[in-house]
């Protein structure tokens, strides 16, 4: 009878000789570090969309898929597309004083409008012990008008807020921030848009399946971050998203590596590092409409993987894990080893709606994020101290490989993952 085995690569070499020592050669923290390091360098600039950084960031990745020899998308590893931004010019008093552009943000299906004290927005305020995520979101689905007042505790949010201004015309609501603790007695704000089409692009590369091609499994990752901001107390200016989610993005270029080595995939397999998740998924939204969704067997969302999760190292958790078996199939194939895969832990923060697994499990894809992040105490999270040195190269490793590991059987064609219910979504 076998022992107990301690680590994964100890199973591999048990499973299929030579593989423990390939799985090292290809996945180990040396190379993950080398990769974290560069995307979370201070030269990409915090990899904020529409930047010189996450240009930077992308043909990076580019240059690294070209390196793991996995194949372009349509001739280019760039999936460029253009969305349309819109910036508001922003007017007016509060309590009799110019208004404090910076301390007003704005969510909206509006083109323009004035607000004032008097107007039909509905007062809502966001205090600092309440969840503002769940509130906000709430707040998008209400058909109505409201002007928020947002606690500074919240700064953070906020600061990802101002990056989303922009009309949406499917919104229900039209969402005025204002960053204070204390309600202004007066207000007259006049909002016009300007919109411009941009520039995007997904970073995508694919290995064809072997014996099912029409059939795809994705790993995805977000590679962009929110920039530079205002100085912290030690004049660090850099968003660098060591964690958030270069992490994430390391994983799939180290699974890419992988894949690509072990050639034996009967399912494709796409790689694919999204744009614009900070500020409204519109790089996840694009990819997913490139594909029949029907045809999508599995996708594999890394998101923040660098510091450890509540259960401590070789452990992460599955978000939306009771939406389909993907989870148990995940275990199946982790059964013996060290590491665990575990329910998200966090469901009020609704973690499975809110990174780029979302657009194709609405779709009924069996589409999760596997995250380590502690969101009830992740003190670095959309801070200028999301640093390389924050995160465990080691642990990392460890992760991405138990992700290889146990999505093999799905890669082969042997596990089928079942598919959401989408009526059961919200």
């Amino acid at each position: 009878m076998k022992k107990f085995l301690a680590s994964v690569g100890i199973v591999l070499a048990l499973a299929i000789p030579g593989q423990a020592q390939q799985i090292n050669k290809i996945i180990n923290a040396k190379e993950v570090e080398r990769i974290e390091r560069t995307l979370s360098a201070d030269e990409m600039q915090g990899r904020k969309t529409f930047t010189a950084g996450i240009d930077k960031a992308a043909s990076f990745i580019a240059d690294e898929f070209r390196k793991a020899g996995i194949q372009k998308v349509k001739g280019s590893y760039l999936q460029e597309f253009t969305v349309p931004q819109t910036d508001f010019i922003i007017s007016g008093i509060i309590d009799g004083a110019p208004v404090n552009r910076d301390k007003v943000a704005f969510l909206s299906s509006r083109e323009s409008y004035t607000l004032t004290n008097d107007s039909s927005f509905e007062k809502v305020y966001i205090k600092a012990a309440d969840t503002p995520q769940l509130a906000i979101r709430r707040l998008q689905q209400t058909t109505g008008n409201f002007f928020v007042l947002l606690d500074t505790a919240h700064a953070q949010l906020f600061s990802t807020l101002r990056q989303m201004r922009r009309v949406n015309p499917s919104m229900k609501s039209n969402l005025v921030f204002l960053l204070d603790t204390k309600e202004p007695s007066t207000f007259a704000l006049t909002l016009t848009r300007k919109t411009e089409q941009k520039a995007l692009k997904n970073v995508v590369g694919l290995i064809p399946g072997k014996t099912r091609p029409e059939e795809i499994v994705i790993f995805s990752g977000h590679y962009d971050h929110l920039g530079i901001g205002a100085p912290t107390a030690n004049g660090d200016s850099i968003y660098n998203g060591a964690n958030d989610d270069a992490a994430g993005t390391t994983a799939v270029i180290m699974l890419a590596k992988y894949f690509a080595t072990k050639k034996d995939n009967a399912r494709t397999i796409v790689f694919a590092a999204f744009t614009a998740e900070e500020i409204g998924a519109f790089g996840s939204r694009h990819f997913s409409g490139q594909f029949d969704s029907s045809k999508v067997i599995a996708m594999f969302n890394i998101e923040m993987i660098g510091t450890d999760s509540k259960w401590g190292k070789n452990s992460a958790y599955i978000t939306g894990y009771e939406k389909t078996d993907l989870g148990k199939i995940l275990e199946k194939n982790l059964a013996g080893t060290a590491f665990k895969f575990y329910p998200d832990p966090y469901p009020a923060q609704q973690l499975f709606y809110r990174s780029d697994n979302a657009t194709l499990a609405r779709q009924g894809v069996a589409a999760h994020t596997i995250s380590t992040s502690k969101m009830d105490d992740e003190k670095f999270y959309h801070t200028a101290d999301d640093e390389i040195g924050t995160l465990d190269m080691k642990n990392m490793a460890e992760i991405i490989k138990a992700i290889a590991i146990s999505s093999t059987s799905i890669i082969a064609g042997k596990d089928t993952p079942s598919r959401v219910d989408t009526k059961q979504l919200r």
